[in-house]
């Protein structure tokens, strides 16, 4: 089987393919062991954003993430400015890949949404299933549900979803 990896591309000097295995070797300093401490509820190790485009390197024109998942075809593109030094991305949990069941292979979590002081950044930034992050100078594609209504039908879909699994 072969090991699912995270794409870091746009407008950065070094594109990236990141393992698992990469994610843990980031610095400690960019770790958080347990994600818990950050979002309530969840669970598992992660990789501060920041500490991700500390390696990759982002254009001083990067201003948008757009965070992609081809697993269910689902993107968000938000202000890069909004979410850099709070956005963590969950990898592994009890020291295996983060599992589907979870939003695995990685996970996209904000601590806090309210506090990005957007309206470009709400609950569905938090992206499941994310194997691509990619920089870009102005939004970037987003499907994300534009209206109260479209959110709710999306998240009635993955509740049922989960009581099926």
């Amino acid at each position: 089987m072969q090991e699912t990896r995270l794409t870091i591309d746009g407008l950065v000097e070094k594109p990236l393919t990141l393992s698992m295995t990469d994610l843990a070797a980031i610095a400690h300093q960019f770790q958080v062991p347990d994600v818990s401490v950050l979002v309530p509820g969840r669970r598992g190790r992660g990789v501060m954003l920041h500490g991700l485009l500390e390696q990759a390197a982002p254009h001083a024109s990067a201003a948008y993430i757009t965070l992609h998942s081809t697993t269910d075809d689902f993107h968000a593109s938000v202000p890069l400015s909004a979410v850099r030094e709070t956005g963590v991305l969950v990898y592994e949990v009890d020291g295996q890949p983060l599992p589907a069941s979870t939003g695995g292979p990685f996970r996209f979590l904000l601590p806090d949404v309210a506090a990005c002081h957007t309206a470009e950044v709400d609950e569905c930034a938090n992206v499941k299933f994310v194997d691509r992050l990619e920089l870009t100078g102005t939004r970037g594609f987003d499907n994300r549900p534009s209206t109260k209504r479209e959110h709710e039908r999306l998240h009635a879909a993955q509740q049922q979803s989960q009581q099926q699994q």
